[in-house]
């Protein structure tokens, strides 16, 4: 399988982190040699503006803007299918992740590619530690940020 990297992560906070998180993925794909569609847009204030008036929901929100764009463009650059590293994570919502996929899938005729990459979370770590990636400690916005570092109320 041939597989192009995608980067559309527009409300990660601070701008620090967008930049470090960029940063670790185009050290990886050049020394992978992996070809990348590299959407570098940071639009912080239209996340808050859908989220802020219900955070709870922030999660839809965020992985349907993302995933949307992704299939979109998978559609245009005629690509046979399409997946999403967000399913590697065992933080992440996986069953809204599958179903919000399965849904553009069959509205952008795009076929989906679902695995489950969470059986490779501990060897994932092992081998970005090993190379010395940068990692992340939260998952991106400023309400998982402040959750992480603050605490869950």
């Amino acid at each position: 399988m041939d597989v192009t990297a995608w980067w559309f992560n527009p409300n990660i906070h601070p701008f620090t982190e967008y930049q470090k998180r960029l940063q670790a993925l185009l050290d990886f794909t050049a020394d992978m040699h992996l070809p990348l569609i590299l959407r570098d847009e940071y639009r912080l204030d239209e996340f808050l503006m859908n989220v802020a008036p219900d955070p709870a929901s922030r999660c839809e929100y965020c992985y349907r803007c993302r995933l949307e764009e992704l299939v979109r463009a998978a559609k245009e650059q005629g690509f046979d299918c399409f997946s999403t590293t967000l399913l590697y994570s065992k933080y992440q919502l996986h069953n809204l992740i599958v179903s919000i996929c399965r849904e553009l899938s069959e509205r952008y005729e795009v076929v989906f590619y679902y695995d489950d990459w969470r059986r490779f979370w501990q060897r994932g770590i092992e081998l970005s530690k090993a190379a010395g990636m940068y990692r992340q400690q939260y998952c991106g916005c400023i309400y998982s940020e402040k959750d992480r570092y603050l605490g869950k109320k």
